[in-house]
């Protein structure tokens, strides 16, 4: 099977102790589109990510993410990225 990219968008809340804590990704349909989806949780989320990975679903092998934009509040760390898929 020939590489697929996911275009994903990460959003953060905090949680009853105030740390950031990342939700369940949403898939959107392009890099444009992932960046608009994190930039318009503002306001209803403590922050997102948008982000690509590019990879072979069939042998579950990914290159690492690449990160669209980083809106509002997030973890300074981007291993946040690998908890996503």
């Amino acid at each position: 099977m020939a590489d697929v990219t996911y275009f994903v968008v990460l959003p953060f809340v905090r949680d009853e102790n105030d740390e950031l804590i990342a939700e369940d990704g949403v898939e959107a349909p392009s890099a444009f589109s992932a960046q608009r989806r994190a930039q318009a949780m503002l306001g209803k989320k403590a922050g997102a990510i948008a982000f690509s990975r590019t990879g072979d679903p069939a042998i579950g092998e990914f290159q690492d993410a690449v990160i669209l934009g980083l809106y509002g509040e997030v973890p300074g760390e981007p291993s946040v990225l690998m908890a996503a898929e």
